[in-house]
């Protein structure tokens, strides 16, 4: 195996200059060697930035180009599948954002493209790098809380997404539950069976209009007999509220916010301290990393990535679960919608 695995971008959007800078800058084992976008100024921008040599609008020029091993799929959803089968096909190993794609059977589709190709593919599911979660995970794979009881998952954006990405993303459940349901998974490492999901428009009346909701309770129910809950908003005006608690027999670990700084002041007017970190970028940008960082190893190592098709096909049913939920007011079991 070379000393580097030489990688093209494919999206030049805001994940996929992110991504485009961890590769060139601080991932040493990683060689960017081209960028694509169908919109080429941004390609054509990312690839000045960080120092890459080639940018195009067409993908297939980095498909077609054999000195690239492998790629990163950081376009628009409605696209991941197709360009996940096209890769596939042309012999590269892919890590993908999330999601899959919104369709089943285009997941489907394209899970097989990737086991005829014989090609990694690993789910952009950050959050299970982050090393705070990571540790809870350990300490309850551990037996540290005895038997597992109840997962509590807060999830809570600073501010809601434009409405014409609301109008495409497929509904709070497939964007922004969908890293929840990961979690739920990970943090227990045991299936969800059923589902049941209450929600509202509480933030902005146009996500009601667009068909959506902003606020969302989901409660779940594990196959080996825990409880879960999940409790989102699009709008948390004091930052990115990312909270969970797994509660057993035997103890609770629990992982609080990420702040800037973790001094706190106390005068005669009160306790004071910093508030959350306001984006998503701040709150997990040593877990972008630390996925990103994984998925070179495992291509240069043969090893399965640690977030497999099947991984990111499930949370899509999970939305799919919610949503039915939601919409029918009962709970919903995931064999439902498989």
């Amino acid at each position: 195996m070379p000393e580097k695995l030489t990688l093209g971008l494919i999206g030049a959007g805001r994940i996929g200059r992110l991504h485009g800078e961890h590769l060139a800058r601080r991932l040493p084992a990683a060689d960017l060697l081209a960028v694509s976008d169908i919109f080429v100024d941004a390609a054509q921008r990312l690839a000045a930035d960080f120092g890459l040599p080639h940018a195009y609008a067409d993908h297939r020029r980095i498909l077609d180009d054999p000195a690239i091993a492998a790629v990163v799929i950081c376009s628009s959803t409605d696209t991941h599948a197709q360009m996940i089968i096209d890769a596939a096909e042309a012999g590269k190993h892919i890590f993908c954002e999330k999601p899959i794609h919104l369709d089943l059977a285009e997941i489907d589709r394209a899970l097989a493209a990737v086991e005829k190709a014989g090609v990694k593919l690993q789910v952009g599911f950050n959050r299970r790098f982050d090393p705070n979660f990571r540790q809870a995970r350990e300490i309850v794979a551990s037996g540290g809380i005895g038997e597992p009881q109840i997962v509590r998952i807060t999830s809570r954006d600073p501010a809601p997404p434009p409405i014409g990405y609301i109008q495409v993303s497929g509904g709070i459940f497939l964007d922004q539950t969908i890293h929840d349901f990961d979690m739920a998974r990970f943090l227990l490492a045991d299936e969800v069976e059923e589902i049941f999901a209450v929600g509202g428009v509480m933030v902005d009346p146009a996500i009601g209009e667009a068909g959506d909701i902003d606020t969302a309770l989901i409660t779940l129910r594990y196959r080996g007999g825990a409880l879960g809950s999940i409790d989102n908003s699009r709008r948390a005006v004091y930052g990115y509220d990312q909270r969970v608690e797994v509660f057993g027999s035997e103890g609770v670990v629990t992982v609080a916010n990420a702040k800037p700084d973790t001094a706190v002041h106390l005068n005669s007017t009160g306790e004071h301290a910093a508030l959350p970190l306001f984006f998503f970028v701040e709150r997990y940008t040593e877990s972008y990393l630390a996925e990103m960082r994984e998925f070179i190893t495992c291509v240069r190592e043969d090893r399965t990535p640690p977030v497999t098709g099947h991984d990111g096909r499930i949370p899509v049913v999970m939305g799919y679960a919610a949503k039915r939920s939601y919409d029918e007011n009962r709970p919903v079991k995931l064999s439902d919608i498989e």
